[in-house]
C-alpha cells in the first residue's frame, strides 16, 4: 500500500529517539541480563530463568523488548522522508541535544501498562514530558507519513477519538499527553497471576533502581535496518553537548 503522499515506507530504515542508560551503568547491565540482548554493545547472553517460567514462554516475554532495545521512547520509531539522509538526522538530533540539560527523574516505580511491565516516573516529570513532546515535534519534519497498512495496524488496538488525530498528525496514537514516559521490561502478558509472578521477579532483579532516582542525560538515535530486524544504538548524544557516538555509526557516503 502507498502512503498518504505516495510513497511506500516498507522496508526502509527506521529511527527513533530514545534514552538509554549507557552501558556501563548499573541500570543497563541489569536490563541487559534480563532480557538478554545489549543494543548498545551488539552483545547477546542467554537468559535467566525464571522459576516457574519455561525457556520459550521467558523467550516470548521479552521478545519484544529485546528487539527494541532498553529503552524510554523520546520519539517513536519513523522512516525519513524523501531527501532526508541519516546523517542530516542524526546531525539535527546532536544540536538540538547540545541546547538541552540533564533531566533528574525523582524516583522510579514498577508499573503494569496495558498487561506489560516497566519502569517508569513515580509522579509525573514536567522536564521529561516536555523533553519527549518537544522531540515529538521537533523532528516530525523528518517523519515519512505513515502508510495504510500501518494506520490499519495502529486503529486496530481500538483508539480513542484524541489518539485518532494524534495518529494523523504525528503518525502514532500515544504521544503528547496521550503517551507515557516507560523503559519497557516485558511484552503483553494477559494472564494475571504470570504477570504477578513476572513482576515478583523484576523487583528483586531491579530493586536498586526501584524508588530511586534516574538521571536522563543522553539522547540517543536507535536504528532498524529493516522490518522485524533487531534496533541498535546509531548514536547517543550527551543532554547539553559533548557528542558522544555508538561505535556502530554511520558512514559518510
Amino acid at each position: 500500500m502507498s502512503d498518504p503522499s505516495g510513497d511506500s515506507s516498507a522496508g526502509l530504515p527506521r529511527y527513533a529517539l530514545y534514552y538509554a542508560p549507557r552501558a556501563e551503568e548499573a541500570l543497563a547491565m541489569a536490563a541487559s541480563r534480563w532480557l538478554g540482548r545489549n543494543a548498545e554493545t551488539g552483545e547477546a547472553r542467554d537468559l535467566v530463568p525464571v522459576s516457574g517460567v519455561s525457556h520459550e514462554r521467558l523467550s516470548a516475554i521479552v521478545a519484544d523488548p529485546r528487539l527494541y532495545g532498553f529503552h524510554g521512547t523520546l520519539k517513536p520509531p519513523i522512516a525519513l522522508i524523501d531527501g532526508a539522509t541519516e546523517r542530516d538526522f542524526v546531525d539535527a538530533v546532536g544540536s538540538f541535544a547540545a541546547t538541552e540539560r540533564q533531566i533528574d527523574v525523582p524516583s522510579l516505580a514498577l508499573a503494569e501498562l496495558q498487561d506489560f511491565l516497566a519502569l517508569v516516573p513515580a509522579d509525573r516529570c514536567a522536564a521529561l514530558q516536555d523533553f519527549s513532546d518537544r522531540c515529538v515535534v521537533e523532528f516530525d519534519e523528518f517523519r515519512r507519513p505513515a502508510d495504510d497498512g500501518e494506520l490499519a495496524r495502529r486503529r486496530a488496538a481500538g483508539l480513542t477519538e484524541r489518539q485518532e488525530n494524534l495518529l494523523l498528525r504525528w503518525g502514532y496514537p500515544y504521544v503528547l499527553e496521550q503517551g507515557r514516559f516507560h523503559l519497557t521490561l516485558t511484552g503483553r502478558m494477559p494472564d494475571a497471576r504470570e504477570r504477578g509472578l513476572i513482576r515478583d521477579e523484576l523487583r528483586r532483579r531491579f530493586v536498586a533502581f526501584i524508588d530511586r532516582p534516574l538521571a536522563v542525560r543522553d539522547l540517543c538515535v536507535f536504528r532498524q535496518p529493516a522490518p522485524g530486524r533487531p534496533f541498535t544504538l546509531l548514536a547517543r548524544f550527551r543532554l547539553g553537548g559533548g557528542r558522544r557516538l555508538a561505535t556502530q555509526v554511520w558512514r559518510a557516503a
